[in-house]
């Protein structure tokens, strides 16, 4: 038997180990399950934000990328860290201190509950689109370890299969404590894989003298532009203020300072990664040139010692499942707390609702296995989804800080207006005058809360 597949039995052995003993934490109510009780530690809040971050866009996504543009494309992965530093210092506590279960439920403190409706369908498809790329990444990783046994289709399936399983037995405390699993993983085999590379290419003037010469390879800035920089850390600094899997982790803490410790020094230890793992797209444009970009870093890892490859390429596959986790969690909370128990089904029971968030857990699992087949690029695809969280980001911030002038109708336009923005900019070219759909969306949803506020100042009574 390779050892890559019994290093892969092993480690899904150990997450599925991981799930059972959570299993008996999570049961009770569906709190426990989706909030790990609100008992998460900071050192689990930390690892449990860094494996959302640091999933198949961060690693896979990145050398794919940097496999065409150089080390700039590593800027993606710092900017999730820098998102998750504001998130902690000016965020994490507010919402822990609001006693929530999801972004909507604050939302409609102080909007109508049309904001609610859309503002779960939006967050669901956001995190919908990302559990898809989790999928993708899963697929090229098992395909590379074992291609005679998994081609691209079947690593998808057998990823999502694992994902889901995790998630269904053991929820929130399921994800944070396979995570500290994961993240040794992911740092141990990257930084391996890394220092084994360099080594075996000799230096960074051997490096250069094997990749085209009319691409900005080392530069840190040139290869993706500034502008792109610019967007990536503006789109994923409002992610991390408004996303319900990031906002259900800082829920979680046991109080709003653990909430704040756990996310800022989580994203001062994700910062390294991005670059990592740009820098062995580098060294895999060198190494295989011709290879297909989103197999880059699983390929040039392949080539090392069995063992070490195993590990690596473990490491990798650990950085999908600890984001899938979180993400296939949160949309099953959204639907459960926000759709079923508030219009489908008032008077549910916790063992009513916990059930229905674990069937929502699979159900979403199985859409977004569909949603993976179609996509093709990994960042691309993702920014997109991830702009809409504007709309979010802006109702929550005057909800927060300047809950006098919250408007009931404000809410709903928003979250419509920034939806639209997000089409349009897609299907039609007239729209795009901007670089990228986040600044659109900034400006439309700033103008589109503040018009419909000045023409319906009515405010709802915010009720804790």
């Amino acid at each position: 038997m390779p050892v890559s597949l019994v290093i892969l039995i092993l480690y899904i052995a150990a997450l599925f180990g991981i799930s059972w003993y959570a299993k008996k934490r999570s049961e009770g109510n569906n709190e426990n399950y989706a909030l790990a009780g609100r008992k998460l530690s900071a050192p689990l809040i930390c690892v449990t934000i860094i494996g959302l971050a640091v999933g198949g866009a961060s690693t896979i996504g990145v050398s794919e990328h940097a496999f065409r543009v150089g080390l700039s494309a590593g800027w993606y992965t710092i900017a999730w860290a820098l998102g998750a530093i504001v998130m902690g210092l000016f965020m994490a506590k507010k919402y822990r201190e609001q006693n929530i279960t999801t972004i909507t439920e604050l939302i409609e403190r102080h909007h109508g509950t049309g904001a609610v409706i859309l503002g779960v369908l939006c967050q669901i498809v956001i995190q919908l689109v990302i559990i898809s790329l989790q999928y993708i990444a899963g697929g090229s990783i098992l395909h590379a370890i074992l291609p005679d046994i998994f081609d691209f289709q079947s690593g998808m399936i057998v990823s999502a299969i694992t994902f889901i399983g995790i998630t269904f037995i053991g929820g929130m405390w399921s994800a944070s404590l396979s995570n500290v699993l994961n993240i040794i993983l992911i740092y141990v085999g990257i930084l391996i894989a890394t220092v084994i590379q360099f080594n075996k290419i000799g230096s960074m003037d051997n490096l250069a003298a094997a990749l085209p010469e009319n691409v900005p390879w080392f530069s840190f800035i040139d290869g993706v532009g500034p502008v792109t920089i610019a967007s990536w850390c503006l789109t994923l600094i409002t992610v991390n203020l408004s996303l319900q899997s990031i906002l259900q982790i800082s829920l979680g803490a046991k109080d709003a300072e653990t909430a704040k410790k756990g996310f800022v020094w989580g994203g001062i230890i994700m910062l390294p990664v991005g670059v990592l793992a740009a820098f062995l797209g580098i060294v895999a444009k060198a190494m295989f040139p011709e290879v297909k970009a989103a197999l880059a870093l699983p390929q040039v890892i392949v080539g090392l010692q069995p063992l070490v490859a195993g590990i690596t390429l473990a490491a990798l596959w650990a950085a999908d499942v600890s984001t899938a986790c979180n993400l296939l969690l949160s949309a099953g909370t959204l639907f459960s707390s926000d759709i079923y128990k508030r219009f489908i089904n008032p008077t549910c029971d916790d063992k009513k609702q916990l059930m229905v968030t674990r069937l929502c857990v699979m159900i979403s699992g199985i859409l977004t296995l569909g949603l993976a087949m179609t996509v093709s690029s990994i960042l691309g695809t993702i920014m997109i989804g991830l702009a809409l969280t504007a709309a979010f980001t802006m109702i929550v911030f005057v909800a927060l800080f300047f809950p006098r002038y919250t408007s009931k109708a404000a809410g709903f336009w928003t979250l419509l207006a920034g939806l639209v923005t997000i089409i349009l900019y897609k299907f039609c070219p007239a729209v795009r005058i901007f670089p990228n759909v986040i600044y659109l969306e900034w400006i439309v949803c700033i103008v589109t809360y503040i018009v419909v506020a000045m023409i319906s100042p009515a405010k709802k009574e915010s009720t804790k």
